[in-house]
Order: structure tokens, then sequence, then C-alpha cells
């Protein structure tokens, strides 16, 4: 298939040119290890980390403003959620933002804009599913040559001259390469549901993409219509040429390993089980490992009875030739939309006295699965258990799913009485009458179909947003403490019949609280006098020693919700901070971890807005924390210019449209 010739004869590229007299080499302004980020996760292994001091616990308060960069005029419309997280090499930032997803440079210390590059994809961008700005972009070099390379929302690979942000005219075709093409699949030029929010990875000279597609999860009005859908095959291209190394079926073909696990020759027609979260790589083993999703659709697996491999697996693929070299199903038959959403994380651990070079998968479901990442063993003892079982018509269920002993969960698992709201006894009464209609139970209890007098859904605890989403963990190399921040959230998972919108047997579906609004309703409002139906913390950072596979501290993260704090029913009452629920990524320097909170508030001077904060790394305590205008919907990353450590995160919500805001101490 061809490029939609029409939408790409319209592309437009800006280049600031007066700016780029004055762009540095790569190496110029580096002030030694640790002191850029030049990959999405800070290095190949994602630990998030930077072993800079310069902000500790003892200033952290007194960081102020060092520059600004808006993405509001980076597309035709402002960017409402901006998810970016930049790289700097050299003095130089380089990020995506904006709703065409535009690359742009910026100078690392001042902010000041370089060059900007967009495509304008016309209709194939405006029926992607993944659309917006993207997370991230990727950098390479080989010391002369100097890429930066990035996935399109209508899903093209694009390579440009990280010093003039012009297509590398050698690479695919005038700089781009389109990935619906040698797919092995047929993939619409214009409306396939095939695109990637991640940002690529290159090791090796590799640059391995995944595959995203829509989401399935209600209230959004985005049904699979058919069980069948485009496949989210992995691929491996070369980094000068664009040229297609290998792909990985994440969906095995008729003679590949895996196929019996597809039963009723299921796989000759699911698809999705894409990777849509970020990878990670070993260079000296040769290695990148691959989370990947639940296949079509995300709640109803009838269409696709067994356990379905390579879905919701962690994947080990050969840089060089993209063959399997291990894996490990995390859930199997998967009807949750628990699918792996993050990257897993390379650590070198040291348990009873062995050294490992490991990898962990930090999950939905509240779990860190650590393997060995050279055979896949797992470094404790994983154990296959039972779990309850379905009564949906059609529905395959697996008897059992794997249990990590090691390390604890991190997050709430399941729903059962004691754990709703208890502020009062009245609200506890009254979100035990709630629950009565629907389903509780332990982690893996199944979906229901939904039904006003009762079961309406079961209650899935944790939502199938986490736990842990996109953002993922951090580690620190030195000491092998792993951080996450995670959500404690509930998900009405109930299913309904939709012939009039999908094939399928069973669609997703949320049941409202007026009996005559049901399938795909929006759901209604399962809270308890506006209070959240579970009970606090809802939010927190948890520290996980990966040497012993214990959990070292546990802290509320975000201030206590407005409307908790200024609730009638709670006036006058001693609660303490109850964090927020919502998906931010986690930071870690020399001494401290470093999150913003992923909702809006008050602040104690009347200010509308969130708080980056700081914490001890070692004990979680907080050390200080800045105002931020929205909250944070990128994950922050640190880097070193002139001898000045700066400190970026990407904002929006709230009314607050996309914008980067880096903070320095007080100088210069």
């Amino acid at each position: 298939m061809k490029l939609h010739q029409r939408n790409l004869s319209r592309r437009t590229a800006v280049w600031l040119l007066a700016s780029l007299l004055a762009a540095a080499p790569a190496t110029a302004q580096t002030t030694g290890a640790g002191s850029e980020w030049p990959t999405y996760g800070a290095d190949l292994a994602n630990t998030r980390y930077a072993p800079l001091n310069q902000i500790d616990a003892a200033n952290f308060s007194e960081l102020e403003v060092a520059w600004r960069f808006s993405t509001s005029n980076l597309g035709p419309r402002p960017e409402p959620y901006y998810q970016a997280t930049p790289l700097v090499v050299g003095g130089m930032l380089y990020a995506t933002g904006g709703t065409r997803r535009a690359v742009f440079a910026l100078d690392a210390a001042t902010g000041e804009l370089k060059w900007v590059f967009s495509v304008d994809e016309g209709a194939r961008a405006d029926a992607a599913p993944r659309r917006l700005s993207g997370r991230g972009l990727a950098y390479w070099t080989d010391g002369a040559d100097e890429r930066i390379v990035y996935v399109t929302p209508g899903y093209a690979l694009v390579a440009l001259d990280a010093r003039t942000g012009r297509p590398v005219p050698d690479f695919g075709q005038d700089g781009m390469v389109d990935l619906r093409r040698d797919n092995d699949q047929e993939i619409d030029a214009v409306d396939a549901d095939i695109g990637l929010q991640a940002a690529p990875i290159i090791a090796n000279n590799v640059v391995v993409i995944g595959a995203a597609h829509a989401a399935n999860n209600p209230p959004a009005d985005v049904v699979p219509p058919s069980p069948r859908n485009v496949k989210g095959y992995v691929r491996g291209y070369d980094v000068r040429t664009g040229r297609r190394l290998w792909i990985f079926h994440t969906v095995p073909t008729a003679d590949e390993f895996g196929r019996e696990s597809w039963l009723n020759d299921s796989w000759s027609y699911t698809g999705n089980t894409g990777a849509w979260g970020q990878m990670s790589a070993d260079e000296e083993l040769g290695l990148v490992y691959v989370p990947t999703e639940t296949p079509t659709n995300d709640f109803y697996g009838g269409h696709r009875p067994g356990d379905n491999l390579f879905g919701n697996s962690l994947v080990a693929l050969d840089l060089r030739t993209g063959e399997r070299r291990w894996h490990f199903q995390i859930t199997h038959h998967e009807i949750w939309d628990y699918d792996l959403p993050c990257a897993p994380i390379l650590a070198d651990i040291t348990v009873g006295g062995r050294r490992i070079a490991a990898v962990a998968q930090p999950t939905k479901q509240g779990w860190v699965f650590v393997f060995d990442r050279a055979t896949g063993e797992p470094v404790w003892p994983i154990e296959e258990r039972p779990v309850p079982q379905g009564d949906v018509p059609g529905e395959w269920y697996s008897p059992t799913q794997p249990f990590p002993t090691r390390p604890p969960a991190f997050e709430r698992q399941g729903i059962g009485i004691d754990d709703l709201i208890d502020f009062t006894p009245e609200l506890r009464a009254e979100a035990v009458e709630l629950v009565s209609h629907y389903r509780l139970g332990p982690i893996y209890t199944p979906p229901v179909v939904s039904r006003w007098e009762g079961p309406r859904a079961t209650l899935v605890v944790p939502s199938v947003a986490g736990g842990v989403n996109w953002p993922g963990g951090s580690l620190d190399p030195e000491t092998g403490m792993l951080y996450v921040s995670s959500a404690t959230n509930f998900f009405p998972a109930g299913l309904a019949r939709d012939p009039e919108r999908s094939e399928m047997d069973y669609i997703g579906s949320v049941i409202a609280q007026d009996p005559n609004a049901q399938a795909g309703s929006g759901g209604g409002a399962l809270t308890v006098q506006g209070l959240p139906l579970l009970k606090p913390p809802w939010g927190r950072i948890t520290a996980i020693d990966l040497n012993a596979g214990e959990i070292a501290w546990q802290v509320p993260h975000g201030a206590t919700p407005d409307n908790v704090r200024n609730h009638p029913q709670l006036q006058g009452m001693d609660i303490p901070r109850t964090g927020r629920p919502g998906s931010v990524g986690t930071l870690v320097t020399g001494t401290l971890v470093i999150a913003g909170e992923p909702g809006v508030f008050t602040t104690p001077s009347g200010r509308r807005g969130a708080m980056l904060r700081g914490y001890d790394k070692a004990s979680g305590a907080e050390a200080g924390a800045v105002y931020l205008p929205a909250p944070q919907t990128g994950s922050p990353m640190t880097y070193v210019v002139d001898g000045r450590q700066y400190l970026v995160v990407a904002v929006s919500g709230g009314g607050h449209f996309g914008e980067l805001i880096a903070f320095a101490l007080p100088g210069a």
C-alpha cells in the first residue's frame, strides 16, 4: 500500500533557519555522566534515574521557573492532555507537542525555540486511534550523524537531522517509512485501527516499533465492531536506512509457536495484541523487552478461546533477528483490560548473595514480576493459583493465573466490604447498600452480563487504568530500589449485547443508575455523596527493594481533593492526606524521588493548580513542593547545562493546555 498521497502532499516542515546557525554539536555542553537525558526513560534500561544532587531536600522548595514552553501553537488547536517526556543531548532539548505531534528543539538552558518539524497527514491522522502529541521520541548518533526518530499520529516512522530538523533523505522515502505497509497483513491506508503514542526505542542501531489500537473500555464510545481487527505486530528497522529488518507476530501465524494457545483457529482473525507501552533493551545481551496488550477485545474473549499467546506477555526478542528468546504470560486469556502498560525496568540486583541481571515489569494489577533478563527465569517463584470462574455465555475462562510470591502487591487487589469508605458509619452504610447491586470478589473476578436487577457489573480493583499505567516506575541502580506511583480505584466491568454496534457476542458496557439507560450509557456515578467508593489512600508512591523482594516504604501521593476536604459530612474531622488517583511518572535523582500531582486542587493561597513534590528516596519523607499551574501529565526528567540542574515536566488539564515547565534553583 502507498502512503495517502493526497494527505502527504500537504506535508509541511518549518525550520527556523536563523537558530540553526547556533545549533551546537551533540557534545558541546555535556558536563559529565548523568547530565543528559538521551532516551525516553533516561537510558535503555528505563530507570528514569539521574545521579544529580544540586537539587536536594534542603532546597527543593526554593525551585523557581527557569523557562516555560507552550505547545498551543504547534497544531490547529491546543493540546488538552500533554504526555511528553523530553530528551536532552548536547544542550538541546527535543520533544513532541501539539495536536499534530510536531517535533521541536529548544535551547535546554533558556527554552528558546531552535526548530520545528510537523506533518499534516489530513484524514489519515484524523482517523487514527492514537492522536495528539504522543509521549516522546528517540535520539541516535554514531558520533558523526545525529537523528531524532518518532512516529506520527497516522503511523509513519520519521527520521530527522537532530541539528536542523530536516528529514533524513536516505531514510525510507524522503525521511519517512509508512508503518502500515510491510506489516504482513492488509491494512487500510487511512482508516485502519492502528497507531502508536509511545516513543520508539533504538538499540544496536535497530529502531523497534510497537502498535496501539483504539481503547475499548467504556464509557468511551469506542467498541470493537468485530472480533477481527488489525494485529499489533512488533518490528525492527535499520536506523540508517529505514529498511525493515524483522517482524514478530504477537498473534502467532499457522506454523508458529503459540498457535495452539488459540483454540478454534481464533489466531487467524483476532487482532490487537500490540505493544503500546514503552520498551527497554539490553544491548550487551542483544535483547529488547516487549510488554504486550490484550487481544480483541478487552472484556469478552469468547471469540478467542485459549490462553492467547503472546497477549499480556513480557517477550524478550533478539534485537538482530526479532526471534523470541523467552516470554512469560502475565495474564492468561485476559478479560479485565489488564494489559502491560509500561516499560520493563532493567536492574542488577543481589538476591540471596547471588548477583542477577534482572528485568522488573510493573503491572496494572499492582504487582512487579521480576525475571532473569537473559533466561526469563523468575527471580522468585511465580505460582499458578485458581481464580474465580464466570458465567458469561460463550466465554472461556483460564482456571488459574500467575501470582508472584515476591515482591508483595503494592496496590489494593480485589474488593470487599472492608475496602469501602468508612469516614463515618453513615457513609459506610451507604457504600454497602450501593455495592449490593454489584459483584465483589478477589482479583480476577470476571466481568458479568449487566442486569439492572443485579449484578450490574463486577467491581474490578485495581481498575483498568491500574495500579500502574503507562508512566511506569523508576529505579535507583545504586540501591536496587524501585519506585512506582499507583492509583487505588475500581472499574465496573459489565457486558452487554449490542448487535447494531458490534458483531461480537458481548462488548464492555457500564450500566447506568437509570434502568432505562443501560448499555453504553456512561455508567452513572458510583460514589457515596460525591466521595470515592473506596477508602483512601487513593494515590501512593511505593518503594520496593528488589534485592529483598520487599516493600521498603509507601506514602500517599497528592493533596486531599477539594471535594473531600470541603465535604459537609467531614467537617471537623482530622483526615490524613489521602493522595490523589491518577497516572504520574516518578523521577529518581541522587537523593530524591520526584513526582507531580495528577489532579487540580485549590492551594492554601487560593490558587487552582497542583504541586510538584520531592520525597527523600530512602525514607519517603516529603522534602518539599513547588506549585504547578496544572497537573503533571508527562513524566518528569532532569539534566545539567553549564553547571545548572534543570527539572522539566509536562503539565496540562483543568483547562490548562499543554506546556513544558523547567525549574531550577535561583541564580544564573
